[in-house]
C-alpha cells in the first residue's frame, strides 16, 4: 500500500510541529500538507524547516479546501471553530479526520457528528495510548466498586492551557460514570467553594491545577473509609499524543464513515 498522505492543521504550533516530526519519522505515511490560520506569520514557510527537519517542500497554507482534495487524512489539534470547519471539509473530501481539539460545545459536536456520516472521523479526549488504557481501567474499577468509594479526578497542565477540566479529565469522568451506569452530567462536581456541605454519595469530583510546563498529569482517586486507590498517568513528552494521532489516522484508512 502506498504511503498515507497526511495534512497537519495548526502546523506551526507546538503540537503541529510534533505531528510533522512524527509523520516524517515513519515509513508508512508522509507529510503532504500544512495549514495555519489566515494572517499567520508562518504562511508560505516550509513546514520542514519550522519542525527542525530541513526542507520538505511542503509550504504552509491557509486554504484547507484545496489541500484536503489532495490528501488521505488530516490531523487536527486546533480550536473548536476550526475543527468544526475541518470536519465539514473532510466530509466533502471523504478523507480521514483525526482531531484532539478540546473545549467543544454540544452544538459543535452535533455538527461534527453530522460530518461523520460522510467522513471517517476519529477523536479522543487524549490521543495517548496509555491514557486510553487508563480510561478502560477507570471504567472497570468504577464498575467493581460500589458508591461507598468516592471518585475524584485530579488533573494538572501547563499555564497556557485555556480550558478546564481538561478533555482527558472529562473522558475519565465519563468512563467512571459509565462504570456505575450513571450520566456524568448528573453526578459531576466541577467547583467547590465556600460552605458546600458534605459530599453527596455517588458524585464524581474534578480538581484542576495549572502551572509551569506540565505536559499533562491525570489521577483517578477511589476513596473509601480506611483505604484509597489511585490510577495515574503522567505525560512527560508531547510526542505521545502525536504518535497516537498518527496511529489513529493509519487505522482509519479505508474505514467507513
Amino acid at each position: 500500500m502506498s504511503k498515507m498522505k497526511i495534512a497537519v492543521t495548526g502546523a506551526a504550533g507546538r503540537m503541529g510541529r510534533e505531528l510533522v516530526r512524527t509523520i516524517h519519522g515513519r515509513e508508512d505515511c508522509a507529510v503532504a500538507g500544512a495549514i495555519e490560520q489566515e494572517g499567520s506569520i508562518a504562511l508560505g514557510q516550509d513546514i520542514g524547516l519550522l519542525a527542525g527537519l530541513g526542507k520538505l517542500g511542503v509550504l504552509i497554507t491557509d486554504d484547507p479546501l484545496e489541500l484536503f482534495a489532495k490528501v488521505d487524512a488530516v490531523l487536527d489539534f486546533t480550536v473548536p471553530k476550526a475543527t468544526v470547519e475541518f470536519a465539514g471539509l473532510a466530509a466533502n473530501a471523504r478523507i480521514v479526520h483525526v482531531y484532539g481539539t478540546t473545549g467543544l460545545k454540544p452544538e459543535d459536536e452535533a455538527k461534527i457528528a453530522a460530518a461523520a456520516r460522510h467522513a471517517t472521523i476519529i477523536t479522543a479526549g487524549n490521543m495517548s495510548l496509555g491514557v486510553n488504557l487508563l480510561t478502560a481501567l477507570t471504567r472497570k474499577v468504577a464498575a467493581a466498586l460500589d458508591p461507598d468509594y468516592d471518585i475524584e479526578i485530579l488533573e494538572m497542565h501547563h499555564r497556557h492551557k485555556v480550558d478546564a477540566p481538561s478533555g482527558t479529565a472529562l473522558m475519565l469522568g465519563r468512563a467512571a460514570a459509565e462504570g456505575r451506569a450513571a450520566k456524568l452530567e448528573s453526578v459531576s462536581v466541577r467547583v467547590r467553594d465556600g460552605h458546600t456541605g458534605p459530599r453527596r454519595r455517588g458524585d464524581i469530583g474534578f480538581a484542576t491545577l495549572r502551572g509551569g510546563s506540565n505536559v499533562g498529569e491525570h489521577s483517578v482517586i477511589f476513596a473509601a473509609d480506611g483505604e484509597q486507590i489511585e490510577l495515574t498517568h503522567r505525560a512527560t513528552d508531547r510526542g505521545i499524543f502525536a504518535r497516537g494521532a498518527v496511529k489513529a489516522a493509519l487505522w482509519g484508512r479505508g474505514k467507513a464513515p
